[in-house]
């Protein structure tokens, strides 16, 4: 396979006051000094401003609050910025809202990525810059669900099961349509469950991780066997960038993290880690778990076979499970004050009163 490397200069990334988003840029830019990097965020209740603390001093940062579905801001930026490629993390992404709230899912995870990407065409097709990538970040759950064996492969079919997943799945196919139909220079990831720092706590090691501490009740869904492969955010980081910079346009991969266990088999071993870390008696966090309704649609399994990402681009993750859920427990430890700040919603005012509005 003949590879072009792609070096951007400008990144827009959207969505990079978010959990991975924000893993994205603290990763990428130490990596890349030569590269500006435009965060565009509209700053719903996942997104963080405090994420990014760490380069928010940096000249080659810069902040934009915003809507993707602003086509004249987007135009704006891209010109302005003289962007070369767009890195798409902005999505309402929690399946359990998706359920009692699609409309949001639809306008911003289809809508949304539909107004980028004419903006991105008209900007690149313009010849504003020498190359160009738009980069699409999706989700394992476009393929569906798994049974007790198999492995989702890129060429798995499409088969959303929740209001979530499908706009995903809507989302991957306009990126799709643009490469095929305008020569659009796309690319598309789709990666397993992410964990680690600064991860919202309505997900579910997060909020393991904080029920615990305050010893309130674990809810499981059903009897807690659901099957999920787990990817350490920095590991997803840096498959991002080595499909931003090394991929064939057009190409799709699959990101997943070897690390397929049990929800059941989760909580045990978060339970397990914190007893000792907080010096409670072998057992004591088991008794908090407490077995709820199972959600609507719920996926069975799911499990990604990243071999293409290694063979053409030899990426592998570099956490194990067992490595990372340490290191992410110990990493809410010693935060406590970026935990209570998402808790309490203290952390919404520190953007509004540098951004105003309401949201």
């Amino acid at each position: 396979m003949t590879i072009t490397p792609f070096t951007p200069t400008a990144l827009l990334v959207t969505g990079g006051a978010g959990f991975i988003g924000s893993n994205f840029i603290n990763r990428f830019m130490p990596r890349n000094l030569g590269c500006r990097v435009v965060n565009l965020d509209a700053l719903t209740y996942a997104g963080n401003l405090k994420n990014l603390t760490a380069v928010e001093q940096n000249p080659n940062y810069r902040f934009i609050r915003g809507d993707i579905g602003d086509a004249p801001l987007v135009a704006s930026i891209l010109a302005t910025e003289k962007i070369d490629a767009v890195v798409h993390f902005a999505a309402e992404s929690h399946v359990d809202r998706s359920i009692t709230g699609p409309e949001i899912f639809v306008r911003t995870n289809v809508l949304g990525t539909q107004t980028l990407l004419e903006e991105s065409r008209r900007h690149w097709q313009a010849g504003a810059v020498p190359q160009f990538r738009f980069y699409q970040i999706s989700t394992d759950e476009v393929y569906g669900s798994l049974g007790d064996t198999g492995f989702f492969t890129e060429t798995t079919p499409l088969a959303p099961n929740s209001p979530y997943s499908a706009s995903k799945a809507g989302a991957d196919l306009l990126v799709r349509a643009y490469h095929e139909t305008f020569g659009l220079p796309t690319l598309i990831s789709r990666c397993s469950n992410n964990y680690g720092p600064f991860h919202f706590p309505e997900k579910l090691i997060p909020l393991l991780i904080a029920n615990i501490i305050a010893q309130k009740p674990l809810p499981v869904y059903g009897d807690g066997s659901n099957v999920r492969d787990w990817l350490h955010v920095q590991d997803h980081g840096a498959a991002i960038e080595c499909i931003l910079k090394n991929a064939q346009p057009g190409s799709v991969y699959n990101i997943g993290g070897n690390n397929e266990w049990q929800n059941i088999a989760i909580v045990n071993l978060v339970c397990d880690l914190l007893d000792s870390r907080l010096g409670r008696a072998p057992g004591t966090n088991r008794g908090l778990i407490a077995f709820v309704k199972d959600r609507l649609g719920h996926d069975r399994r799911y499990a990604i076979d990243a071999s293409r990402l290694k063979i053409d681009l030899g990426w592998s993750p570099a956490y194990t499970f067992e490595t990372g859920i340490a290191e992410t427990i110990d990493w809410y430890l010693t935060n406590q004050s970026w935990v209570d700040a998402v808790t309490s919603g203290s952390y919404r005012e520190y953007y509004l009163q540098q951004y105003g509005g309401a949201q």
